[in-house]
C-alpha cells in the first residue's frame, strides 16, 4: 500500500487535475494543444536526451528486455488486427485497433510512473519502450494504413511521406542522439547539459497534466461499446500478461528491467492512436472511448501492480 501511496498516487492525482482543468474550463482547447506540443517537442525530448546520453553499455545490451518488450507488443497487435479482420473490418481500421491494444501509455505516464517506482535506474527501460512504442509500433501503423488508403498510387511517395515523418518525430530523435553522445564518449558542456535537466524535469507533471485534459476535452465512451472494453481487456490484460511470460519465463532479464516491462504494457492506451485515428478518419470514437476506459481501469490496475512490483 505504501508503495501506491508513494508512486501510484501521485501519477493519477496530477491527470485528476488536468481532468478537472479540462472538465472546468481552466484551460481551452488550445491551450492544451499547446501544452501538449511543449511536452512533445522541449520537455520530454530533452528528458530522454539526458538520460540516454548516460546510458551505460549494459543497458544499451538489454537484448532480452528489448526482445521481451517488443514481441509483447506485436503479439497484442496481431491478436487486435487478427480480431479486426475476421470482423470484416478493413486493413486500415483494424490496424488502428491493433495500436489501440499494444500503445502503452509510455512516455507521458511510463517514464514519471518508472521514475517514482524504481528510482533513475528505471528511466532507461522507460526510454527503449518509448522507442519500441512511439517509433517501432506507430510507424508500424501508419505504414498499414496508408498502403490501404492509398491503394494504386505510387508506392515510392507513400514510403517518403512514412520516413519523413519518422524524421520530424523529436520522440526518435531524442534518443538517437542522446545514444550518439553516450557512446562516443562526449561530455555534454555543463550549460547545455543543465538548461536540459531544467527542461526535462518539466516533462513529467506537463504529459501528466495533458493527460487529464486530453481525456476531459476529447474523449468520451462513443463508438461499438463491446469493442472499446475487448480493446482495453487487450491493453491492460493480455498486453502485460505475455509480456510478464517473457521477461520471466522465456527471456534473461534482469529483475528491475523485467518489472519494469510488466509495469510500462500494463499502462493505459496513450494519446498517439487517437492522434492517428482523428487523422484518418478511423475509429476515432472507438479510440477515445477506449483511451478513457482504460485510464479509468488502469487506477485499479496499476496501482495493483505497483503494490506487488515496487
Amino acid at each position: 500500500m505504501q508503495a501506491v501511496l508513494n508512486a501510484a498516487l501521485p501519477i493519477f492525482a496530477l491527470i485528476l487535475v488536468g481532468f478537472l482543468c479540462g472538465r472546468f474550463g481552466v484551460f481551452t482547447r488550445e491551450a492544451t494543444d499547446n501544452i501538449n506540443r511543449f511536452a512533445i517537442y522541449l520537455a520530454l525530448p530533452a528528458l530522454i536526451f539526458t538520460t540516454m546520453a548516460r546510458i551505460t553499455p549494459a543497458e544499451i545490451g538489454q537484448v532480452g528486455f528489448s526482445a521481451a518488450f517488443g514481441l509483447g507488443i506485436a503479439a497484442t497487435f496481431t491478436l487486435a488486427y487478427g480480431l479486426g479482420r475476421r470482423r470484416g473490418g478493413s486493413v486500415a481500421d483494424a490496424s488502428i485497433e491493433g495500436l489501440d491494444a499494444g500503445y502503452s501509455n509510455v512516455g507521458f505516464m511510463g517514464i514519471p510512473l518508472c521514475l517514482l517506482v524504481f528510482g533513475p535506474e528505471g528511466l532507461p527501460a522507460a526510454v527503449i519502450a518509448t522507442l519500441f512504442t512511439a517509433c517501432v509500433l506507430f510507424l508500424t501503423a501508419i505504414v498499414m494504413v496508408e498502403f490501404d488508403l492509398r491503394r494504386g498510387v505510387d508506392r515510392r511517395s507513400t514510403v517518403k511521406r512514412v520516413l519523413l515523418s519518422l524524421l520530424r518525430n523529436p520522440l526518435f530523435l531524442a534518443p538517437i542522439a542522446g545514444l550518439a553522445v553516450g557512446l562516443t564518449g562526449l561530455a555534454v558542456p555543463l550549460p547545455l547539459d543543465t538548461a536540459a535537466k531544467l527542461l526535462g524535469g518539466a516533462a513529467s507533471p506537463c504529459a501528466l497534466i495533458c493527460i487529464g485534459l486530453f481525456l476531459a476535452q476529447e474523449s468520451g465512451v462513443a463508438g461499438d461499446r463491446r469493442l472499446i472494453w475487448l480493446l482495453v481487456g487487450l491493453k491492460l490484460v493480455v498486453h502485460p500478461a505475455v509480456t510478464a511470460l517473457l521477461v520471466f519465463y522465456v527471456f534473461p532479464v534482469p529483475p528491475l528491467w523485467a518489472r519494469a516491462a510488466v509495469l510500462l504494457s500494463a499502462l493505459p492506451i496513450g494519446s498517439g492512436p487517437f492522434t492517428l485515428a482523428k487523422l484518418y478518419g478511423l475509429q476515432a470514437g472507438v479510440t477515445s472511448g477506449a483511451i478513457l476506459v482504460s485510464h479509468l481501469v488502469s487506477v485499479v490496475t496499476v496501482s495493483a501492480l505497483v503494490a506487488w512490483l515496487g
